[in-house]
């Protein structure tokens, strides 16, 4: 875990310098794009034809993998802890068509999310899927952490209630940060104050 992590910090300050290489080159070549949008217009229309070709060919071999993992992963979800597929008392035959149809209705999800992103046309996609994860993945962090650093048990019928009034109590500080901290604008910390938020209240309802 730990030299998982040093390889991380290693690779995301790698992307993190090529990415402010990409923004120096686009201010020297005058590149009116910004955000999520600068990548693809320096290498469609400032690079030549043969790097413009590489990057359809990477990102499409970069997307698919990650929206096939992605799909694999809800419909397992779906079908054996949703769903129960695997206690149900039916033939494999009809549970084959029915995980079938579960994943044609989150492949069909994946579409429309696709295309609810492409009607709110956001600059920094990724900055507002970050936000999102903020609120949703943050009670997880929360959980994550109690249960590595304390050895408390928990009164476990509070902690659904915990883990959505860490998310309502971060949208709020969110949008009310300008009354609470001025001129400060909370970005990813919002993921930490979420968890920090789930771990106080975890705490609260410990088993004494």
């Amino acid at each position: 875990m730990v030299t998982l992590g040093f390889i991380l910090v290693i690779v995301i300050s790698l992307f993190l310098f090529m990415g402010g290489l990409l923004h120096l080159y686009g201010q020297t070549e005058h590149v009116v794009s910004s955000g999520d949008q600068l990548f693809p217009d320096i290498a469609l229309n400032h690079m030549p034809p043969f790097i413009s070709i590489i990057f359809i060919i990477a990102l499409i071999s970069a997307l698919f993998p990650s929206a096939d993992g992605a799909m694999t992963a809800l419909t397992s979800s779906l079908c054996i802890d949703i769903f129960g597929l695997k206690e149900k008392d039916i033939d494999d035959h009809s549970k084959e068509k029915f995980r079938k149809k579960v994943h044609l209705i989150v492949a069909a999800a994946f579409l429309a999310m696709v295309v609810l992103f492409k009607i709110i046309n956001d600059n920094s996609m990724i900055g507002l899927i970050l936000k999102l994860a903020g609120f949703t993945y943050g009670p997880l962090l929360g959980l994550f952490a109690f249960g590595i650093f304390t050895n408390y048990k928990v009164k476990d019928k509070l902690v659904p209630y915990i883990c959505i009034a860490a998310p309502v109590i971060s949208f709020f500080i969110d949008k009310y940060q300008q009354n609470i901290f001025g001129d400060f604008q909370i970005g990813l910390e919002l993921l930490i104050i979420n968890g920090l938020l789930t771990f106080f209240g975890l705490w609260l309802i410990r088993r004494k």
